[in-house]
């Protein structure tokens, strides 16, 4: 039944009526699929993309590289956890290529957020070094484009 999955994926507050209806399938069936999905963990939650950029709130968001040297008979699973559990850790990853994991935060600055690799992730035992990116501007993200795009003007020749 992934059909139910990719629906719910795309708009969340579908009821389990509307999912039957478009499936052409009885309410009560999805309730349960859907009830056995998030029993099994396949559905971790439901969540609203919110343009922060259109409210006050002010924030900046951070990609932070880091190499670290995997522990003996862990991997790389331990240390993730251990930065996965910070509040201001919005997503990580494991990666291949020229680093080991890509961590994304968000803080209220950019100090804020160089102060967090600083005092709490460069500190860590296998830690080898961090690259931290800010991101200037979010045009997509989860699938979802943000705002109307504005014209750019760079590489463009006046006269």
């Amino acid at each position: 039944m992934n059909e139910i999955l990719n629906l719910i994926e795309s708009n969340s507050k579908l009821t389990a009526k509307e999912i039957a209806a478009m499936l052409g399938k009885e309410e009560g069936d999805i309730k349960s699929a859907l009830e056995k999905y998030e029993n099994d963990g396949v559905i971790l939650g439901y969540h609203t993309i919110i343009d922060w950029d259109k409210t006050d709130r002010e924030y900046v968001t951070a990609i932070i590289e880091i190499k670290i040297t995997p522990q003996r008979d862990r991997g790389f699973d331990k240390i993730a956890e251990r930065i996965y559990n910070y509040p201001e850790v919005q997503s990580l990853y494991l990666m291949s290529g020229s680093y080991d994991l890509a961590v994304i935060i968000e803080g209220k600055t950019m100090k804020e957020v160089a102060y967090f690799v600083a005092q709490k992730l460069a500190p860590i035992e296998d830690v080898v070094s961090t690259a931290t990116h800010f991101v200037l501007r979010k045009y997509k993200a989860d699938g979802v484009v943000y705002g109307a795009s504005e014209e750019d003007l760079r590489g463009v020749d006046f006269i």
